[in-house]
């Protein structure tokens, strides 16, 4: 199971994949380059690679649900 400090918030408009708020360097209204194959397979659970086109920092989503993209990574601060 996938805890949820691996998630990080994206939103869908049409084919193209938006991150309001870069999880690594806080860049605001991310247009993403995740290609619609590419987001098909996150969300059949299939390892994907995401390269943030505002600073090139790697992530690596393990699947997609209608919300949240489940990583490898913790991307959010840990809390009690």
């Amino acid at each position: 199971m996938i805890p949820f400090i691996n998630t990080w918030p994206y939103e869908r408009l049409f084919d193209d994949i938006y991150i309001q708020t870069c999880p690594f360097c806080g860049a605001d209204n991310v247009l993403t380059n995740m290609k619609k194959s590419e987001f098909k397979r996150a969300q059949e659970s299939i390892k994907t690679i995401l390269i943030m086109p505002c600073c090139n920092a790697r992530m690596t989503i393990l699947e997609a649900d209608q919300d949240y993209f489940w990583t490898d990574k913790p991307l959010r601060k840990g809390g009690s």
